[in-house]
């Protein structure tokens, strides 16, 4: 009886290691509806937060190139007034020479016509 009384505990013992197994994957349920929910929001939190990096990243980039840009339109701006200045200056030397040749019926002299005066 001794023998069987060994068997009967092997036995319940295999089977409560059994149980204690199936306990411990029940009260972990791996594969649960509230596992696999939590593991789709925290897929769902680290994809919100490498697009927020990602997000930041090029609205850094952005605003550096902006500044280039800015930095380069007011270049542009003084070089236009720049040459608006000279383009009115080389204007104003021919718009008087065509009023004198068409208003006042003047033109330009000869070489020898040309006299030198010294002012002393």
């Amino acid at each position: 009886m001794n023998i069987q009384a060994d068997r009967n505990s092997a036995d319940r013992s295999s089977v409560k290691g059994r149980k204690s197994e199936q306990a411990v994957f029940s009260w972990v349920e791996i594969f649960s509806a509230r596992t696999q929910l939590v593991v789709l929001l925290l897929l769902a939190l680290l994809v919100t937060g490498v697009a927020v990096v990602y997000a930041t990243f090029k609205n850094r980039y952005l605003l550096n190139e902006l500044q280039l840009l800015r930095g380069q339109r007011n270049e542009l701006q003084v070089q236009r007034g720049q040459l608006l200045i000279e383009q009115s200056t080389f204007s104003l030397e021919a718009r008087v020479e065509r009023k004198a040749i068409d208003e006042l019926q003047m033109k330009v002299p000869e070489f020898a016509e040309i006299v030198m005066v010294r002012y002393e």
